[in-house]
């Protein structure tokens, strides 16, 4: 069943049963230090448009005290192959890391994802900060990775395949052999390399732009909006088909829909009324199946962060 629910992720374990989730795709607040406007109609800016959330914070010990409980409620959701992904970027991503190395047992953490979104550097002095960071812990050893999807290979370079893979089947695909370690491993053309860990294919200004009708286009006005492409990527790299994606800050819903086209199941909240809004409209332009649960007020209102005084 494929829930949105208007809640807080803190009370994640009101809505899903622990040990459920196979993924987890958390994409909280960063500690911009700002309010973030929406776009709801054509041609307008963001910050003539509502707001979507406040991203403001005392301290960044104030945010991460916010953040950790909320991290712990995804952690008991996981099941024992399951991973959680937390997105971030340079503000607050070092301390977050440190977080969750303490919620998350030993030798849990898998792995970083630097996602390029391709906006370019808007500092005009100093080091350009074009990059945000996706940390990935394992609930076990054991955690689900699917290497062979086509969406974690990418096509060989022409010199690559024109020197290397000289060899072929005897139903006609060109391979190569590597022994390394006296072991030997056997490459095919057609599979692609693995990609490593910079993702620089997935450009956000396909969910950034101003708002535009048809059928090919998936911006909803919502600030920070992730392309599907991301998402995509993530939900079939870290899940099989028919399980459970959680998206605890789901925002426009982006990683709903991915779970949704990818055969997962999804169960998606977030305490802010235009976020559910907007995602569930986008679910049902999409026509995927779901279930709208609206919580209690007073608890969105708990959630909302302590704003700079």
């Amino acid at each position: 069943m494929n829930v949105l629910a208007h809640a807080d992720a803190i009370d994640l374990a009101s809505h899903v049963a622990p040990g459920s989730a196979a993924l987890a795709y958390l994409d909280p607040p960063f500690a911009v230090g700002t309010r973030f406007g929406a776009r709801t109609r054509a041609e307008e800016h963001r910050a003539a448009g509502p707001i979507a959330y406040d991203d403001r914070w005392p301290s960044l010990d104030a945010y991460l005290a916010w953040l950790a409980p909320r991290v712990r409620a995804v952690r008991t959701a996981l099941t024992a192959r399951g991973t959680m992904w937390l997105h971030l970027d340079h503000r607050a991503v070092h301390e977050a890391k440190l977080l969750c190395d303490s919620l998350f047992p030993p030798r849990a953490f898998a792995g970083e994802i630097i996602w390029v979104p391709g906006n370019g550097a808007k500092g005009r002095s100093g080091v350009g900060m074009t990059h945000q960071t996706i940390l990935v812990y394992a609930a076990g050893d054991d955690y689900v990775w699917n290497g062979r999807d086509a969406v974690l290979r990418a096509p060989f370079a022409k010199t690559s395949l024109s020197m290397h893979f000289t060899k072929k089947t005897a139903d006609g695909r060109a391979y190569r052999e590597r022994t390394i370690a006296g072991r030997t491993y056997r490459y095919y053309a057609d599979e692609g390399r693995a990609l490593g860990s910079v993702w620089t294919d997935c450009p956000a200004m396909v969910a950034n732009t101003p708002l535009r009708r048809g059928p090919r286009t998936e911006t909803t006005g919502y600030p920070t909006q992730k392309p599907l492409k991301l998402l995509d990527r993530i939900v079939r790299a870290a899940s099989e088909p028919g399980a459970l994606v959680l998206d605890p800050f789901s925002g426009s819903g982006t990683t709903l829909e991915a779970a949704a086209r990818a055969g997962r199941s999804f169960f998606g909240c977030d305490v802010g009324a235009l976020a559910i809004s907007t995602a569930a409209g986008r679910l049902r332009r999409a026509d995927i199946p779901f279930e709208l649960k609206e919580g209690a007020p007073d608890a969105a209102v708990r959630a909302q962060p302590s704003p700079v005084r």
